[in-house]
């Protein structure tokens, strides 16, 4: 009830208002069935702006420090997460990424839209970083569609360090859903899981048009983090 009251009664018309974002694509998400929508990661507001634009529900895995938070702010945080349908996950790897892959495979079994981030974690730059074969596993897993969306400009709405929005006009495309059935049974295969999760990254590099860098965007952003402490 709250995701629908936020979405189309409060939070939704207001945002549609403010930031005008324009679509491409859209008819490419299915209207039912499960499905994993792969988007690159430019802002904190990727997260707002694409479940905004479509018609059904969409859930996405989010880090689990956006629900542990505290005093007001942290209990608004959760508050906020909780009501769009963002549920937590722990990124520190090992153990929790089988926690993580558990909990979308969850959500998949139950026929729900699932947002996932191929890169990981948000691009330090506005460049397309490459991405993590956990979403390679997921889809081959759970047989379903991948469909790569692309974010457009969402960086400039939401700069890193910035704790106000910009107004601008933001877009998203969407692209053909792949299909990796060809894969079936291949999922404990780590250089399958590589060649699908590069697969999906070229494709949101042909739709969002970002450079590509071959390497982690967590990599780049803690080496940037040891120079600046130098």
């Amino acid at each position: 009830m709250a995701y629908f009251i936020l979405k189309n009664l409060i939070l939704g018309p207001l945002l549609k208002f403010i930031f005008r974002p324009w679509v491409r694509g859209m008819e490419n998400i299915p209207s039912s069935g499960a499905a994993i929508l792969a988007s690159n990661h430019l802002s904190f507001s990727d997260s707002i702006f694409l479940p905004l634009q479509t018609r059904r529900p969409v859930v996405f895995l989010a880090k689990s420090e956006y629900f542990t938070g505290k005093g007001i702010k942290g209990m608004l945080t959760r508050w906020f997460f909780k009501s769009t349908g963002q549920l937590p996950i722990d990124r520190s790897g090992g153990k929790a990424s089988e926690a993580s892959l558990n909990t979308g495979l969850g959500v998949l079994s139950q026929g729900l839209l699932l947002g996932i981030y191929p890169e990981g974690t948000r691009s330090p730059d506005g460049k397309l970083y490459r991405g993590r074969t956990g979403i390679a596993r997921m889809a081959l897993e759970s047989k379903v569609p991948v469909i790569p969306v692309a974010m457009i400009d969402t960086e400039k709405v939401q700069p890193i360090g910035k704790r106000l929005p910009r107004i601008r006009r933001v877009g998203i495309v969407v692209g053909q859903p792949l299909d990796f059935s060809r894969f079936d049974g291949m999922e404990g295969d780590r250089i399958v899981l590589r060649a699908v999760t590069d697969e999906i990254i070229y494709e949101l590099q042909k739709l969002s048009g970002q450079e590509y860098v071959d390497a982690y965007a967590s990599s780049v952003k803690e080496k940037r983090a040891k120079l600046a402490r130098q």
